[in-house]
């Protein structure tokens, strides 16, 4: 984990969590630790309302994860010239899919 960053705010998870609703506080942590295991070359960048995945130091990312309300908020990107895509998990939701998503994105980004 020593990959973990944090520009300007010097914010760690630790505090960043605490803004998240108990609620789905699992979910966040569930992908949160997905996005952490699929390589050395993640770099987390916790943000004030949410944190987003990179991979290396060029910073190209593949994931930006925000809690909301009663859901988190995913945005993956596999290409930089390509939309996002957008998705909105909730608790309880099966997460295979989207966890494939995301390693697909990971694994694009150069």
């Amino acid at each position: 984990m020593d990959n973990l960053v944090s520009f300007g705010n010097k914010r760690n998870y630790e505090d960043f969590k605490k803004q998240i609703p108990i609620k789905i506080l699992p979910l966040y942590d569930s992908i949160r630790d997905y996005c952490l295991l699929l390589g050395d070359k993640v770099v987390e960048d916790i943000r004030m309302h949410r944190i987003v995945f990179c991979k290396s130091m060029t910073f190209r990312w593949f994931a930006d994860v925000a809690p909301q309300e009663d859901s988190v908020m995913i945005k993956i990107q596999k290409h930089r010239k390509e939309t996002p895509i957008k998705i909105q998990v909730t608790p309880g939701e099966d997460l295979t899919s989207i966890k494939k998503t995301l390693k697909e994105a990971f694994e694009t980004i150069h």
